[in-house]
């Protein structure tokens, strides 16, 4: 989730003749590590301590334009857990898509565009006007790009809804993500397995569908992971619980899976059909196109009233910057920001050298080691870290 803190409000699985695991002693990563900057240097002291993952993936192209993805990684591990946080919206951003592409094969006439608003159990109203839509309209374009711009938890509600938990589940493991469990909405004493109740309307405001409450029944089991207790206490309404925090019931996305959710956006052909999401070429280029804008790249929503600014959404490379993002470097990236953990996946794109590729990485910075208590070294440790991270990372492919 994204919380105010400060000045910021905020399965992998390749068809293997395109992945190369590098085994070199010096990769770029490598490399990478050794960058003198004391951002990187200071928290890699405690490597173990924050939790560090990092998946870096090269992205060569051959004279032909064939890609090979050349991978390499710094304390992976697919069975200690991390908080994903908001990077649990990029999933959902692309399902919506997919859920409606059904629909409009049943012969139901709505797309992403189309207004809707939702009720709840006993008929009152959700919410029925966007007022950052131009024409205070709620569509599944407009909460999508509410989502990449900042990170909007309503947005993920509204949409996680929409779908079911059942269908999130089912779909990202038809897809081969099978270390991906999406368990619960942002929203506190939410009930996630049972939806609102949501309402299509035309231009004459009549119905075009009404999809009623869903019901989940897929059991979804506890974690029973490395990680799964932090910390030496944290706060429940208000109060101090002296134990480590479970996150065995909370959303979960591993390293790989987050990658390869990514890598099937950039690089659907890269997949096998069944892996791939079923979505049309228009769908593929509004989420690149949003996933890749700094936030402050649009009219509507619009956030430039000097709340946000244009780093807001990314961490790799810029987090630590404010005003010197341009469009030289484009990076298509979900932001993750919660519990003392930051998350970022990114596919990275510098016009000018063609260099690009994929970084992932996710740190816990937490010192006092309580959870839930808002006292996070977001600012001072964690994006710094990752900021320093992503310009390390390009500074060695550019020197080749």
């Amino acid at each position: 989730m994204f919380k105010i803190y400060l000045l910021r409000v905020f399965s992998f699985a390749l068809v293997g003749s395109f992945l190369v695991r590098c085994t070199n002693s010096s990769t770029v990563l490598d490399r990478a590590l050794l960058n003198s900057t004391p951002a990187l240097q200071e928290i890699l002291k405690e490597k173990e301590k924050h939790e560090i993952q990092i998946l870096l993936s090269q992205v060569e192209r051959s004279n032909t334009n064939a890609i090979k993805l050349k991978e390499t990684s710094f304390q992976l591990d697919e069975m200690h857990y991390f908080y994903p946080a908001s990077t649990a919206k990029l999933p959902v951003a692309i399902l919506a898509l997919q859920k409606l592409r059904t629909l409009q094969s049943q012969g139901i006439q709505i797309d992403a565009d189309t207004p809707f608003l939702i009720k709840n159990k006993n008929g009152d109203p959700i919410i029925e006007k966007d007022t950052t839509h131009n024409e205070g309209k709620v569509t599944v374009h407009h909460l999508i790009k509410k989502i990449f711009l900042v990170s909007d938890n309503e947005a993920y509600n509204y949409l996680f809804d929409f779908l079911g938990r059942d269908y999130i589940n089912l779909e990202l493991k038809k897809r081969g993500l099978s270390n991906t469990q999406l368990h619960h909405k942002f929203l506190f004493g939410a009930d996630n397995t049972t939806t609102w109740e949501y309402i299509f309307l035309d231009a004459d405001q009549d119905t075009l569908y009404h999809q009623p409450s869903l019901r989940a029944r897929l059991e979804l089991k506890p974690h029973s992971l490395k990680g799964i207790k932090k910390g030496k206490g944290y706060l429940n309404n208000g109060n101090f619980v002296e134990k480590p925090m479970d996150f065995s019931e909370k959303n979960r996305i591993s390293i790989r899976d987050l990658q390869g959710l990514l890598q099937r956006l950039i690089f659907p052909s890269l997949f096998s059909e069944e892996q791939q999401f079923e979505i049309t070429e228009e769908d593929y280029s509004f989420l690149k196109f949003w996933m890749s804008r700094s936030t402050l790249e649009s009219n509507y929503p619009n956030y430039k009233d000097g709340t946000y600014w244009d780093s807001y959404g990314k961490f790799l490379i810029y987090g630590d910057q404010k005003g010197a993002m341009t469009p030289e470097i484009r990076i298509y990236n979900k932001v993750g920001y919660a519990y003392g953990t930051l998350t970022d996946v990114a596919y990275v794109k510098e016009a000018s050298s063609g260099i690009e590729f994929f970084l992932t990485a996710t740190i816990l910075v937490n010192e006092n080691g309580i959870f839930n208590d808002d006292q996070y070294e977001f600012e001072a440790q964690g994006i710094p870290f990752l900021a320093a991270l992503g310009r390390a990372v390009l500074e060695e492919l550019k020197k080749g």
